[in-house]
């Protein structure tokens, strides 16, 4: 059984392999319960590499690998699965390519997209960005309303994603989500340890 609730996407801003890394690290030794690496820059060989130096990591904590977009990146370290959005191939090509064992998570914006994806092979769904987030130039607000008609209308996890931080996690209270993807108030923490923890302990109330 999967754990979606503390999910970290990673951005790597201007960081060396060995602090990006670092961050990574003392974010799943202190709670993250999924790390999907996202790396939109680098030839798919400095990407590879990059993803079996991360994979090293969540391996030793058990924590299950997403690789974003790059299905080729994902069955070359064997990442426990990959995500995709609007402008990749479609769910059930990519289910078909990476077999009925891997995760695959779907990005939706709208219910006809959910209800589409869940019939096409997604396990889990990504939606949002609910709160304004620097971290996707092209991301679109998506309602607290269209999140919870979504959650409606499908039987598979739901993730929230965009802006999310400890500050505005009480927005979910009532909201049956299976748990909230972060990047920057993570990955750009002078402590991600720290803020890990109080992730958890206000998602754990």
């Amino acid at each position: 059984m999967i754990d979606y609730r503390l999910y970290l996407v990673t951005a790597r801003y201007d960081y060396s392999d060995e602090k990006f890394l670092q961050i990574i690290d003392d974010a799943c030794a202190s709670g993250v319960t999924l790390v999907e690496l996202r790396e939109k820059v680098g030839t798919t060989r400095e990407i590879f590499e990059l993803a079996k130096k991360v994979k090293q990591v969540t391996d030793k904590y058990d924590i299950p690998l997403i690789i974003d977009d790059r299905l080729d990146i994902c069955l070359g370290v064997n990442a426990a699965g990959v995500h995709i959005g609007d402008d990749e191939m479609p769910v059930e090509v990519v289910r078909r390519l990476i077999g009925p064992d891997k995760i695959l998570g779907v990005s939706a914006k709208t219910v006809e997209r959910a209800q589409q994806a869940e019939k096409l092979g997604a396990d889990y769904l990504g939606v949002g960005a609910i709160f304004p987030t620097q971290t996707k130039v092209k991301t679109k607000r998506t309602s607290v309303e269209t999140l919870k008609d979504i959650i409606n209308s499908v039987n598979i996890p739901v993730v929230a994603i965009g802006g999310i931080k400890t500050d505005n996690l009480a927005t979910f209270e009532d909201i049956p989500i299976s748990g909230v993807a972060v990047v920057s108030q993570i990955m750009q923490a002078n402590d991600a340890g720290q803020v890990v923890r109080k992730f958890i302990s206000t998602l754990s109330k």
